[in-house]
């Protein structure tokens, strides 16, 4: 981008930021910088600049890249949970394009400031991620780097695991004084980064079951309780618990927050002085993000947005045939001063993806939007998805349990020393839904590697209570005692 793109860029960042602030939107400043499309794909794989270095970072960026060149799918920016806030443009993009993400990053940018999941997650994670990279270069010059390789493959295979809802750091809130009398902690947020002194479960109360009571935080007891990881292991196991601490509410968040996002591109868009030619891009822009998506998958930004409007609609109380009754501009859906853009603002500042599609996917939303409930069944030889309720209810909450702990298996730790002998004993919450053996296997491997004593998960299969074991030889399968 030369100096008088960069300008005109700069024109009508303006532009759209103060369009934002006339319609209430309120955000953290924001810095946008345009980059080469690699730069882009890096970051978009790596979720933070300048993060730590692993492979499964490296083969994340091989498939957005390999689907971009084929046109399979393209990100148009990155923006950043900071303050100030930072956005990333893509370079190959046109200035109307650069101006429809601006408008968009704007309501990013206002979701991560009011959102009440995001109240407690750290704005400067971008300078703690580039500390974290700087300490595991260290402790690979020191141990190693398949050393710290191996660590890194066990941490993250197990780094979903641990309590959601703790969002104000490192377990300062919510742990116990038992586990708080057996960690040593310093008096400031990076005093602890070097010398991390947690002593292993024997040092802690011996007349006491650990956990006393059912432990959704894997990650963070096996940092605490594992009794032969070396200070540094701790050290890691930390640093990638504290970047997923600043993960989650996006995960909890993705629909609502590109939805609001969307909501805002095509407000401020329809509202600022476009050419016609402009005007006729930008409707294509929008209608290619917020196409419908396929039928075994939903598109967050065409789902949310649809809901906004939807509550807008509703709490301006306007009828189903008023709902497309807008000129091009958009004019009849802007009034500044209405109880549907009130109830948005608080929809925004109060929900999570769980909460905002169970108080606002509403039966007539549902059909407009031609969702369904879809299952495998074979049909003359063949496999094929087959539409099995069409019932809103049905829809909606097959939707929400597919959102459960990012659909991934919810694992509790109930006891760290299983029969007296050190194990680790987990517990598989069924629901109704067996888990995947194979990939059973591999995840209790790696929990071995960091635990270096026998793991055990219970779980049900068959309508039958088993325990499943890997001692770090064998893994075996027995019912429950």
């Amino acid at each position: 981008m030369n100096r008088s793109e960069r300008q005109e860029l700069d024109k009508w960042v303006e532009i759209i930021i103060e369009k934002g602030k006339e319609y209430g939107l309120d955000f953290f400043p924001i810095h946008f910088e345009v980059v080469p499309d690699h730069i882009i794909y890096e970051m978009g794989s790596y979720g933070l600049p300048a993060r730590f270095s692993h492979w499964t970072f490296g083969r994340d960026y091989h498939i957005q890249k390999t689907m971009y060149e084929y046109g399979l799918s393209k990100i148009y920016e990155i923006v950043f949970n900071t303050d100030p806030c930072q956005a990333f443009l893509l370079e190959s993009n046109s200035m109307l394009a650069h101006k429809f993400v601006a408008a968009h990053v704007l309501g990013h940018d206002d979701f991560f400031k009011n959102n009440t999941y995001f109240e407690h997650t750290d704005r400067k994670m971008i300078e703690k991620a580039r500390l974290h990279a700087n300490r595991i270069r260290k402790y690979e010059e020191e141990h190693g780097v398949e050393k710290v390789e191996n660590l890194l493959d066990a941490a993250l295979t197990i780094e979903y695991h641990f309590d959601t809802g703790l969002t104000t750091g490192f377990r300062k809130k919510t742990i116990s004084e038992e586990r708080r009398l057996v960690q040593n902690r310093t008096s400031t947020e990076y005093d602890d980064l070097w010398d991390i002194k947690t002593p292993p479960i024997s040092s802690a109360s011996p007349n006491k079951k650990i956990p006393v009571e059912s432990e959704y935080d894997l990650l963070g007891f096996i940092h605490d309780y594992a009794p032969e990881l070396e200070n540094w292991e701790r050290d890691i196991l930390n640093m990638i618990r504290e970047e997923m601490i600043y993960f989650i509410p996006q995960m909890r968040t993705k629909i609502i927050n590109e939805g609001w996002a969307s909501f805002w591109h095509e407000r401020i868009l329809t509202n600022i002085d476009l050419t016609p030619e402009e005007h006729l891009e930008f409707r294509r822009m929008h209608a290619s993000v917020l196409s419908p998506g396929s039928k075994m998958s939903i598109n967050p930004y065409y789902v949310g947005y649809n809901i906004f409007r939807d509550i807008e609609r509703r709490w301006n109380g306007q009828t189903n045939s008023d709902y497309d009754e807008t000129d091009w501009r958009g004019e009849k859906l802007t009034r500044p001063d209405n109880e549907g853009l009130k109830k948005i603002f608080e929809v925004r500042q109060e929900d999570s993806d769980v909460s905002f599609l169970r108080k606002y996917l509403t039966d007539s939303l549902v059909h407009r939007l031609d969702m369904y409930v879809y299952e495998k069944k074979e049909v003359d030889d063949e496999q094929l998805w087959v539409v099995q309720d069409t019932n809103w209810r049905k829809v909606r909450d097959t939707l929400l349990t597919s959102m459960t702990n990012f659909g991934i298996p919810i694992i509790t730790v109930e006891d760290g020393d299983y029969k007296k002998k050190g194990e680790l004993l987990l517990k598989h919450a069924h629901e109704g839904k067996d888990i995947d053996e194979e990939s059973t296997r591999n995840v209790l491997i790696y929990i071995y590697y960091l635990w270096k004593r026998p793991v055990c998960l219970q779980t049900r299969q068959e309508d039958k209570l088993i325990l499943i074991r890997y001692d770090g030889m064998k893994y075996t399968k027995e019912d429950w005692q």
